[in-house]
Formats: C-alpha cells, structure tokens, sequence
C-alpha cells in the first residue's frame, strides 16, 4: 500500500513564501518503481486541477509548468521519500489546494497518477 501525505499548507501574505512537503509511506511488498516521479498539482475554488511540477527520487531536474517557472522550487530527498514545493512571491492567484501526486514515470504523471494525497490548502491574502 502507497500513501502519499501532504505538509506546510497555511495561510500566507501576499509575496510572501511557504514551503509544502509530501512524504511517501510504501508497505513493505510496495514497488518503488511505481511512485519514482513525484510532483504537485494544484486547485484554486472553481478552477480545474492544474499541474505545478515535479521530479525524479534519485535525482535529475525538475519538470515545471507555466505557472510554476521561476517562482516555485521542487527538490527531493530519496532516502526519506520526500518532494518538497517551494513557493516565493505568492500571490492570490496561488490560493487553492495543493496535492502531491506520484506515478513511474513523468508521462504517467501528466496522464495521470497512479497515487495521490488528500491535500494541504495554501491561501494568499493581500
């Protein structure tokens, strides 16, 4: 069993920063090969999900989207099977709720991810 397990959400000023961490609790008998890409996605209030970014465990460089590029940070820490989503100069249009999300691969990830996390709420104010 795989459970994908979200952190650091919160209430934050406008320009402000937050950091956001998903860890991966795998059983024993879990394949790690099916959670190796991991990234967040992100839904504001009457909007669709949309993509953010993510990465490989063990390495390589981020996958962002659009409205990820310069302002956001994804990393990892394969020996603790975590993604982390730094987030700076925030603004209202980066209030929603932010999931991790995992699959082998990144065009799995894209197609659709083969776990998720329930999600943890990020809200900017001005």
């Amino acid at each position: 069993q795989v459970q994908l397990m979200e952190s650091g959400g919160g209430s934050v000023q406008a320009g402000g920063s937050i950091r956001l961490s998903c860890v991966v609790s795998a059983s024993g008998s879990a394949d790690s090969s099916n959670f190796a890409f991991m990234g967040w996605f992100r839904q504001a209030p009457g909007k669709e999900r949309e993509k953010v970014g993510g990465i490989y465990f063990g390495g390589g460089s981020p996958y962002y989207y659009d409205s990820a590029k310069g302002r956001f940070t994804i990393s990892e820490d394969n020996t603790k099977k975590t993604v982390t989503l730094e987030m700076k100069s925030l603004s209202a249009g980066d209030t929603a709720m932010y999931f991790c999300a995992a699959g082998p691969t990144l065009l799995d990830w894209i197609r659709g991810p083969s776990y998720w996390g329930r999600g943890t709420q990020v809200t900017v104010s001005s």
